[in-house]
């Protein structure tokens, strides 16, 4: 199912709707200016609904006075990213969802020059853009996820000088602050992994329409400028350090087929201590080590995913190792790996 999921494509994107999805916590005033731009689209989504993830800040409903037209959804608790975007999925009436942090702000043309690029590929159904930094002018957030031989994962020239016009290409994975997605693959796959609750749930994502046979692409003129953990405390709070180490050790058991798995698992250990080491010298040791402990702790359930995963996996091993970079420089130096699609 999830196969023929990642191959339908039928007719051309720009025939079809888009459902947008934000899901808010404690967002701030940046929320107002994120949904301004998604309803001030050149082409004009078929609905954008707002999960609120019972945020007490008021953001949601000072938002929702400034920004008419906006679908509120209320989640009653804080789900985390990863559950909210599967609520906003169930309510979506559009064909496409395309999923936006609410610190992303949205180029005018971005939405359709996402849409644009799905009819120009239309074997694929993911698809992300240029991710700029919105504190910093010339600098990329990201331009594509990238999966690395080891099973670390990185976003593509994150912090780097943007390198202006870039071809597009296919990504290992696309960024989940910027998204667009048919939605009859999402529903397929499951939506995001919720036990993952945010961070590093694009990667699963991705890395479960590869296992399906299917792809994610990049689209460089589709531009987003981006805050990044706004809502939680910045890039490298604890929060998201927690987080973003217990979850890589989960997507490389959950995700990577046998044979891959056993021949990099030695790397996945080794390139593990060698960031940590490095995390210890700048003093953010201590919540990575306690997100490790978690996943850790946490085996049998992601053993469990796994077996769940691999269980309808149509890709090889040598099929998943290729989409990956196996330059040890690339994820040194967080370069961009972008591949021409053939």
């Amino acid at each position: 199912m999830a196969r023929d999921a990642a191959k339908d494509n039928p007719g051309t994107a720009t025939q079809g709707s888009v459902s947008v999805i934000v899901v808010a916590w404690q967002s701030g005033p940046d929320l107002i200016r994120c949904l301004s731009a998604l309803a001030g689209q050149t082409l004009p989504p078929l609905e954008i609904l707002l999960v609120d993830n019972a945020s007490t800040d008021g953001a949601p409903e000072a938002a929702m006075r400034k920004v008419p037209g906006i679908s509120l959804v209320p989640a009653g608790a804080n789900l985390g990213f990863a559950a909210g975007v599967n609520l906003g999925a169930r309510q979506a009436r559009g064909e496409w969802l395309a999923l936006v942090n609410p610190d992303a702000f949205a180029a005018p043309d971005w939405l359709e020059r996402l849409l644009a690029g799905a009819a120009r590929n239309p074997g694929v159904a993911c698809f992300g853009g240029r991710q700029a930094m919105a504190d910093a002018p010339g600098r990329l957030d990201g331009l594509g996820d990238v999966m690395s031989l080891p099973g670390i994962p990185y976003r593509g020239g994150y912090g780097l000088a943007d390198p202006g016009p870039v071809a597009e290409g296919e990504c290992f994975s696309a960024c989940g602050g910027a998204m667009l997605i048919r939605r009859s693959l999402f529903e397929a796959l499951g939506g995001f992994d919720e036990d993952l609750f945010m961070y590093c749930e694009d990667v699963d994502l991705g890395y479960r329409i590869r296992l399906a046979g299917g792809a994610c692409m990049v689209i460089p003129d589709a531009v987003v400028d981006h805050v990044g953990s706004a809502s939680t405390g910045g890039a490298g709070s604890d929060f998201a350090s927690f987080h973003g180490a217990r979850n890589r050790i989960r997507i490389f058991i959950k995700d990577t087929p046998p044979l891959l798995f056993w021949l990099t698992l030695p790397l996945h250990v080794i390139a593990t201590t060698a960031l940590f080491l490095r995390l210890a010298t700048q003093g953010r040791l201590a919540p990575n080590l306690r997100g490790a402990r978690a996943a850790l702790a946490d085996l049998p359930a992601a053993f469990a995913a796994r077996r769940r995963t691999q269980a309808t996996r149509r890709a090889t091993s040598w099929e998943i190792a290729r989409a990956m970079t196996w330059n040890p420089l690339d994820l040194l130096g967080r370069r961009v790996v972008i591949r021409r699609r053939g």
